[in-house]
């Protein structure tokens, strides 16, 4: 993380110089207020758009997971656009197009597993506890009873 706030600042300077360079200072900040502008009303719209599919899914009785990573992915695009710089304005955008969207929702998926309070309630269904003691599985999981656990103090 400090990398990407160290290195992040250095390419928009970078960009920002040599932009100044070429179109002209004034140029180069009615860019960066346009881009927030038109980052503000695709957000916007794209928003609207994944709300709307979230609500459709949860009434269908569907999980909206994509949905959901989309509209994060949005919010995080609307907060790169809203920051001044051409670079972080570039992946803000790039977070727009739903082919980058699903390319990083594929990733995750493959990286983090989801459990819900139904699959939780299933699996407790199917594999009582015997005893009021934790249950140690072999992957290093410890299952506690609703009696074992405690809150810190």
């Amino acid at each position: 993380m400090f990398a990407l706030f160290l290195v992040v600042p250095i390419i928009e300077i970078a960009i920002f110089v040599a932009m100044g360079g070429i179109i002209g200072f004034w140029w180069t900040m009615g860019g960066v207020v346009f881009t927030a502008l038109l980052g503000s009303y695709l957000l916007r719209m794209q928003g609207f758009a994944v709300w709307t599919d979230v609500q459709g899914k949860m009434r269908a009785g569907q999980f909206p997971g994509q949905s959901i990573v989309d509209g994060i992915m949005l919010a995080i695009a609307g907060a790169l656009l809203l920051t001044p710089g051409f670079f972080t304005d570039a992946v803000g955008f790039a977070l727009f197009v739903p082919q980058v969207r699903y390319f990083i929702f594929e990733q995750l998926r493959k990286r983090v597993s989801v459990v819900s309070a139904t699959s939780y309630s299933q699996y407790s269904a199917h594999h009582p506890s015997s005893n009021s003691q934790p249950e140690r599985q072999e992957d290093g999981i410890i299952d506690l009873d609703d009696e074992n656990w405690r809150g810190k103090s």
